[in-house]
C-alpha cells in the first residue's frame, strides 16, 4: 500500500505552507503607486549557445510601469544603436539575434538591468554573458605504449578546454565502453589508472571522448594501442599512489558546493581504498564512495565538513596513506534579506541587510542604482553599517534601495524599496467566500488586505465576542487566521477587521467543516494467473455532501477500460489476464477538497516456457548428462524441472517420469537402465503449473548386462491339497537389461536336508505334484538372460496343499447374555487337525425369532471369526438385537475348508430400550392445534410401555422450558393446542420399555407468518369426506335398483278418462299417497324420457296421443310410456284421488321421498 507517501506529502506541503504564511509580506496592490521591483532576471554566469539567439531576460513590475535601460561592461549600452538587439515591450529582456551576420562572442561580457519609475530605480544582478565553446581536440600522434605486465599505466586524456567543460569517458574502437573495476578506472580529470597491467590489456585500444553539452557534440582523441611485455612470473608490488602525488595534498571548496577527493593507488595485487577522517567520523548521511571506493563524495559542504581527510591503499605487502587538508570557505549567503517597507508619514522604519561568508563579506549600500554616499542627503535616514534608519519619513522620500554583500568568492545583490502612503485600510481578497475543509485538519481562512500605517486586524467569529487568537487559533502578521485544528463546532462565519486611525475594512468567510474522504478497503497485492480474472477492491466513504470520484491510474498513468475492463463503484476487474497487465494500479478518491489514493501491484504468472536446447554429453554405460536451457519463468519461479523418457524396445511413443530437480539445475546426470534405447525430454514447474514438454533429445542406446533386479513376489502355495504351486511377478521390461531373460527358481522341502529340485522357465509360475498334506518348502529363485545371472533371492517358505479339518470345536456355550452382547465358550481342537494354516474359530449365528409378539425378523446368517490358540477360548458377540432368540455353531478354518459344524446352541437376549419411533411428523396444524403423528418403532427391543414426548417453545437462540407428555402404547397420535400461533415448537419423542426409554425422534413445528394461516390438506384423506362420499354413492345405488325393478316389472302408466282434464306443472302428492300428473302450458318433455326402439306408435282407444298436441307418444319394448304427458288446454277434467304407480325414474324418486 502506498497511502503513507501520499500522507507524506500532504504533510509536506502543510508544512511548506505554514511557512509561507509566517515569511510572506505584505503585498502592495499594483494600483497604487509603488516603486519598481526586479520579478526575473537571467542567472549570473549566463552561458549560451552560439548557435541560437542570445536572449537577456530582465522583468519587472512597478506602477508607473517601469522603463528598463542596461549596462555593459559598466558603461551605458545604446540598444537603439545595435539592430540585432530588441527590447521585449513593457519589458527589460533582451534578444539578440544573428540572421543578419555577427558573431555571438562579440557580445559576451556583464550586463546589468536597471528599472526604473517616478519612485526609484531596481538593479538586476551582474550577468556574466559567455558563449559557448567546443574547440577540436589537437592533431597528435600517439605511439604504442609499451609496458611491462603488473606495473601500473596513467593513460592521460587532456581533452580540449571548453565552456562548459566536457564530459570525459573511455572507449575501444567498436565504441565499446571500457569495462571499469577497481583496477582500471578514470580519475577525476579524465585519464585513465591501470593500477597494474594485465597480458589481456593488450587486446584492444583506448580512445578518451569529450562531449560538450551545448553542443552536443563529441570529439575523440587518437587512440592508445598497449603493448605488454609478459614475464613468466610476474612479480608483485606494495601500493603506490598514483593521484594524488606525496604524503599530503589541499583542497578548497565552498561551501553548499560539492566536495569531491580522489585517491588511486597502483600495486599488484591491486590496492584496496580506504577513507577516514582524522579527529572525527565521516558525515554518514552526506557522504558517497564512488568509482569503486577511489572517489569520497560529499554534497553540500558545510563548515564543519574541513578537516583531515584520510585515504589508505593496502594489500597483502604493505598501506600506504595520503591525507588530504580540506578547506571550506563561503561566498556571501544570507543572514537577514532587506524586505520591502510600506511606511506612513511621520513613521519610522529600518533596512537590514545581513550576510555571512568566508572571508567575510562588505556590505554596501545604494540608493536607485547609486552609491548611498554620492545619493542626495536625507536628515530622515541614518545608515548604521548593516542597516539603514528611518525616522518621521515623508511623502515623496520612496525609493529602492540596493544592498550588496561580497568577498572575493562572490557577492549578492538585494533590492528593497520603502514606499511612503497614506491609504486607509482596504481587503484585497474576494468577499464572502465559502471555505470547506476537512475536519481535524490544520485550516487556513485568509485575508489579505493593506493601509499605511499598517492597519490593526482582528478575527470574530458569527460576529460575536472579542478577537479571536491564542488556543486553538492563531493570526499571522499578513492577516491569516489558523485554526489548528478543524472541528465541527468550528463552522461558522469568521469575519476580519482591518482597523487604523484613517479608518477600518471587514470581509467575511463562511467555513464548512466536512468528514474526510476515507478509503475502508484498499486494493491489495496480488499475483493472478494468465487468463484468470483480477479483481482489486477500493471502497471509499466521505462527507455526504461532498461528491466523491473514483478514479483508477496504472503505473502513474490513467487508466484506459477499454471494452475489458470493467469498473464499479467499488472495484476494478481486469478479465482474462495478459502480461500487459502486469503494473501498480491506483485508486484515488477525490472530492473537492481532498483526495486519498491507495495502490497495489498485480504480477501476472503463467506457466513457464519449455526448456530448449537439450544437449547430451559425459555418455557412460548406465548414466549420460544432460542439459538444457530454462524457458521463461513469466514471474514464477521454476521450482522443479521433470525429466522424462521414451524408449523404442517395450513401449515406443509411450513417456514416463524418470525424475525430478530442483528449478535452479539445468545440467544434472541421468541414471539409466541397461539395454534401453533412450530419448529425454524436460518440462518445467512453477507455482502456476507444468509447461509444455521440451523438444526431445537425441538418442541414448544404454549396453546390455546381466539382471540386477531379483523377481519380487515369490510364494508357494497349494492349489490342491497334494501339490505346491510357485508363483513370482516378471521383470519390468526396464529391469531386463537383455534379450533372452529367463528365471531359475529352486525348492525344497524344509528340515528334509534333501537335495535342491529346480526348473528353467521364461513364465512366471511352477507346479510341484505329489506333495504331502501342508508340508513347508524352501524356495528361492534367480533371473539370467544372455550377458549373464542376476542375483539370488532370499529364502521364502511356501506350503503345500491344505484339506479339510478332521476335528470341530466342541462344547460350545454361552454366558453374561446381555440385550446386545454375549460371552461365548467353546473347546478348541487340536491345531495338526486342522491340515493347514490355522486361519480362525469361525461362528455362525442369526435371529431365529424376536419375542415382541408379531414381529417379523430377518433369519440371515452372519458370521464371526475368532483367533485363539489358548486352552479355554472364549469372545464377545456383539452388536445383538434385544429381546430376540438367537442359534449359532461354530467351525474350525484353514485357508481353504472348514470343519464340521459345533454343536447347535440357543440363547435369548435380554429386554432393551427401543429404537426411535418410525416416523415422527407434524401432518396437520390449524391456528390453535398441532396434530402430531407417529409410528411404532421399527425394533421395540422389548415390550412397549409407552411413549414420552417432551417440546418446548423456540424463539431464535431463545428456548422455553421443557413440558412433559406421556402416553399408552396403543395411542399414536397427539394434538396439542397452543395458545400463540406464532410460537414455534420443538418436540422430542421416545418409545419406552420397562429398561427405559430410547432414542428421541426430534422434530421442529412449522413456521407461521403473520398473514391468516388455512392448512393445506388433503380432503380426500378426511374422515367427514369419506363419509359424505359414501352415503351419496349409496343413495345413487338405491335409485338405479328401484329403477332396474321397475323397468322389470313392465310397469304401465295409468291412463285418464277424461282427456280434458289439464296438468298441473307440478306433481301434486294426495294426501292418501298418490301422485297427480299435471303439465304446463309449454308441453316441456318429462326428464328421462326416451324414444322407443321401432320409433313407432300403434294407435288405439286408450292411446295417450289423444291427450297431447298433435305429437307422437313414445314406448319403450315393455309398453311403458316414457314421454311427456301433455294435454290441450281445452280440457277441464280433473281426476280425484286417484293414486297411480311411479313408473318413470323421476316418479320413482318421488315415491322415496
Amino acid at each position: 500500500m502506498l497511502w503513507q507517501d501520499k500522507h507524506a506529502a500532504l504533510t509536506f506541503m502543510s508544512l511548506l505552507l505554514l511557512l509561507w504564511q509566517e515569511a510572506a509580506p505584505i503585498e502592495v496592490p499594483e494600483d497604487l503607486k509603488q516603486p519598481p521591483t526586479i520579478m526575473k532576471q537571467s542567472v549570473k554566469n549566463y552561458i549560451v549557445d552560439p548557435r541560437d539567439n542570445i536572449i537577456i531576460e530582465c522583468e519587472a513590475k512597478g506602477n508607473p510601469v517601469p522603463t528598463f535601460s542596461w549596462r555593459r561592461n559598466g558603461k551605458f549600452f545604446n540598444i537603439g544603436k545595435d539592430p540585432r538587439v530588441t527590447m521585449r515591450k513593457r519589458s527589460g529582456t533582451l534578444e539578440i539575434g544573428f540572421r543578419s551576420g555577427g558573431r555571438p562572442e562579440d557580445y559576451e561580457g556583464e550586463y546589468q538591468c536597471f528599472a526604473t519609475n517616478d519612485f526609484g530605480v531596481s538593479l538586476s544582478n551582474k550577468i556574466l554573458l559567455r558563449v559557448s565553446k567546443a574547440p577540436l581536440w589537437p592533431k597528435e600522434v600517439l605511439e604504442p605504449v609499451s609496458v611491462t605486465e603488473g606495473s601500473a599505466l596513467v593513460l592521460p586524456c587532456n581533452p580540449p578546454p571548453g565552456l562548459p567543460p566536457p564530459f570525459t569517458f573511455w572507449m575501444d574502437s567498436n565504441m565499446s565502453p571500457i569495462p571499469q573495476d577497481k583496477r582500471v578506472s578514470m580519475g577525476l580529470n579524465g585519464d585513465l589508472y591501470f593500477s597494474n597491467v594485465l597480458a589481456q590489456d593488450a587486446n584492444t585500444d583506448y580512445s578518451c571522448k569529450a562531449r560538450f553539452l551545448f553542443t552536443h557534440t563529441i570529439q575523440e582523441k587518437n587512440p592508445y594501442k598497449l603493448k605488454v611485455q609478459t614475464n613468466r612470473k610476474v612479480a608483485e608490488s606494495t601500493p603506490t599512489f598514483l593521484s594524488p602525488s606525496g604524503s599530503e595534498s589541499s583542497k578548497m571548496v565552498l561551501r553548499d558546493e560539492q566536495l569531491l577527493l580522489e585517491c588511486i593507488a597502483a600495486g599488484l595485487p591491486t590496492p584496496i581504498i580506504k577513507w577516514f577522517k582524522k579527529g572525527g567520523e565521516l558525515p554518514g548521511q552526506k557522504v558517497k564512495f564512488e568509482n569503486f571506493n577511489k572517489t569520497l563524495k560529499i554534497v553540500s559542504v558545510s563548515e564543519e565538513d574541513a578537516g583531515e581527510y584520510v585515504c589508505m591503499a593496502n594489500n597483502h605487502l604493505g598501506t600506504i596513506r595520503h591525507s588530504i587538508f580540506v578547506q571550506v570557505k563561503a561566498a556571501p549567503y544570507w543572514l537577514h534579506k532587506p524586505s520591502d517597507q510600506v511606511l506612513a508619514p511621520e513613521e519610522n522604519g529600518r533596512l537590514v541587510c545581513r550576510a555571512n561568508g568566508n572571508p567575510k563579506p562588505r556590505i554596501e549600500w545604494l540608493v536607485n542604482g547609486q552609491p548611498i554616499e554620492s545619493s542626495p542627503t536625507n536628515p530622515n535616514r541614518q545608515v548604521l553599517g548593516d542597516t539603514i534608519m528611518f525616522h518621521s519619513v515623508q511623502i515623496g522620500s520612496s525609493a529602492v534601495y540596493q544592498c550588496n554583500a561580497s568577498n572575493e568568492h562572490g557577492y549578492l545583490l538585494a533590492n528593497a524599496f520603502v514606499n511612503v502612503l497614506d491609504l486607509p485600510p482596504r481587503m484585497l481578497g474576494p468577499k464572502n467566500q465559502l471555505i470547506k475543509v476537512i475536519k481535524n485538519n490544520r485550516t487556513f481562512l485568509d485575508c489579505p488586505f493593506f493601509g499605511s500605517p499598517l492597519p490593526e486586524l482582528r478575527w470574530f467569529k458569527n460576529g460575536q465576542g472579542s478577537g479571536l487568537d491564542g488556543g486553538q487559533y492563531r493570526v499571522y502578521i499578513n492577516g491569516t487566521l489558523e485554526i489548528k485544528r478543524a472541528r465541527a463546532e468550528d463552522e461558522g462565519t469568521y469575519t476580519c477587521v482591518a482597523s487604523s486611525i484613517l479608518g477600518k475594512a471587514e470581509n467575511q468567510v463562511r467555513l464548512e467543516v466536512k468528514e474526510p474522504t476515507r478509503i475502508i478497503q484498499a486494493p491489495e497485492h496480488q499475483s493472478a494467473i494468465r487468463g484468470s480474472t483480477a479483481r482489486f477492491t477500493c471502497r471509499v466513504t466521505s462527507d455526504p455532501s461532498l461528491p466523491v470520484s473514483v478514479a483508477w491510474m496504472k503505473d502513474d498513468k490513467p487508466l484506459y477500460l477499454g471494452w475489458r475492463l470493467k469498473k464499479d463503484d467499488e472495484s476494478l476487474s481486469i478479465p482474462n489476464v495478459n502480461e500487459g497487465d502486469e503494473g501498480t494500479y491506483t485508486c484515488t478518491a477525490k472530492s473537492e477538497i481532498d483526495q486519498l489514493s491507495a495502490s497495489a501491484r498485480l504480477t501476472v504468472l503463467a506457466r513457464p516456457d519449455p526448456p530448449m536446447d537439450l544437449d547430451l554429453s559425459d555418455p557412460a554405460a548406465r548414466s549420460v548428462r544432460l542439459t538444457w536451457i530454462p524457458g521463461k519463468e513469466h514471474r514464477s519461479p521454476i521450482t522443479e524441472f521433470l525429466v522424462q523418457f521414451e524408449e523404442d524396445r517395450w513401449e515406443p511413443g509411450r513417456w514416463q517420469n524418470l525424475s525430478s530437480y530442483p528449478g535452479d539445475l539445468n545440467s544434472v546426470i541421468l541414471q539409466l537402465a541397461p539395454f534401453v534405447n533412450y530419448q529425454f525430454r524436460v518440462i518445467a514447474i512453477n507455482s502456476v503449473g507444468q509447461s509444455d514438454p521440451s523438444r526431445p533429445s537425441p538418442r541414448y542406446k544404454t549396453t546390455g548386462a546381466a539382471p540386477d533386479a531379483i523377481p519380487k513376489g515369490l510364494r508357494g502355495w497349494g492349489s490342491r491339497k497334494d501339490n505346491m504351486e510357485i508363483t513370482w511377478e516378471p521383470l519390468l521390461d526396464l529391469e531386463r537389461n537383455g534379450p533372452n531373460l529367463h528365471y531359475i527358481v529352486w525348492w525344497r522341502r524344509k528340515d528334509a536336508e534333501e537335495e535342491w529340485n529346480n526348473l528353467t522357465t521364461v513364465g512366471t509360475n511352477h507346479v510341484v505334484h505329489n506333495t504331502e498334506i501342508y508340508v513347508p518348502y524352501e524356495l528361492k529363485i534367480q533371473a539370467r538372460n544372455e550377458f549373464g545371472a542376476g542375483p539370488e533371492s532370499n529364502l521364502v517358505i511356501g506350503y503345500s496343499g491344505e484339506d479339510k479339518p478332521t476335528d470341530a470345536p466342541t462344547d460350545l456355550r454361552v454366558s453374561k447374555v446381555d440385550s446386545t452382547k454375549v460371552i461365548i465358550h467353546w473347546n478348541p481342537v487340536d491345531l495338526n487337525s486342522v491340515q493347514g494354516e490355522f486361519k480362525e474359530y469361525r461362528l455362525y449365528y442369526w435371529r431365529e425369532s424376536s419375542q415382541v409378539p408379531g414381529l417379523v425378523v430377518s433369519k440371515e446368517k452372519k458370521v464371526k471369526g475368532f483367533y485363539s490358540t489358548t486352552a479355554k477360548p472364549s469372545g464377545m458377540l456383539s452388536d445383538l438385537a434385544p429381546y430376540s432368540n438367537y442359534k449359532m455353531f461354530m467351525v474350525v478354518a484353514n485357508n481353504r475348508f472348514e470343519s464340521q459344524p459345533s454343536n447347535t446352541v440357543a440363547f435369548t437376549t435380554k429386554e432393551g430400550v427401543p429404537d426411535a419411533p418410525r416416523f415422527f411428523k407434524i401432518n396437520r396444524r390449524s391456528l390453535d392445534t398441532i396434530h402430531l403423528e407417529w409410528a411404532k418403532p421399527l425394533e421395540p427391543n422389548g415390550i412397549l410401555t409407552g411413549y414420552q414426548l417432551k417440546y418446548q417453545t423456540v424463539n431464535g437462540s431463545k428456548v422455553g422450558p421443557f413440558q412433559l407428555e406421556t402416553f399408552f402404547p396403543n395411542v399414536t397420535e397427539f394434538f396439542l393446542r397452543v395458545p400463540d400461533r406464532f410460537s414455534r415448537y420443538k418436540f422430542f419423542l421416545s418409545a419406552l420399555t420397562q429398561v427405559g426409554k430410547g432414542e428421541d425422534y426430534a422434530e421442529e413445528s412449522p413456521h407461521f407468518t403473520n398473514e391468516a394461516y388455512i392448512d393445506q390438506v388433503d380432503i380426500a384423506t378426511q374422515g367427514w369426506f369419506i363419509g359424505l362420499m359414501c352415503a351419496i354413492a349409496l343413495i345413487i345405488l338405491i335409485l338405479l335398483i328401484v329403477c332396474f325393478i321397475k323397468r322389470s316389472r313392465g310397469g304401465k302408466y295409468p291412463v285418464r278418462d277424461k282427456k280434458d282434464l289439464p296438468l298441473d306443472a307440478v306433481d301434486q302428492k294426495d294426501q292418501d299417497g298418490s301422485f297427480d300428473y299435471h303439465s304446463d302450458e309449454d308441453n316441456k318433455p318429462l326428464q328421462g324420457s326416451q324414444t322407443s326402439l321401432d320409433g313407432n306408435v300403434k294407435e288405439s282407444d286408450d292411446s295417450l296421443v289423444d291427450y297431447g298436441e298433435g305429437g307422437d307418444g313414445q314406448f319403450n319394448e315393455d309398453g311403458s310410456f316414457i314421454g311427456q304427458y301433455t294435454v290441450k288446454k281445452d280440457k277441464d277434467e280433473t281426476e280425484g284421488n286417484e293414486s297411480s304407480e311411479a313408473t318413470s325414474p323421476v316418479n320413482a324418486i318421488y315415491s322415496l321421498a
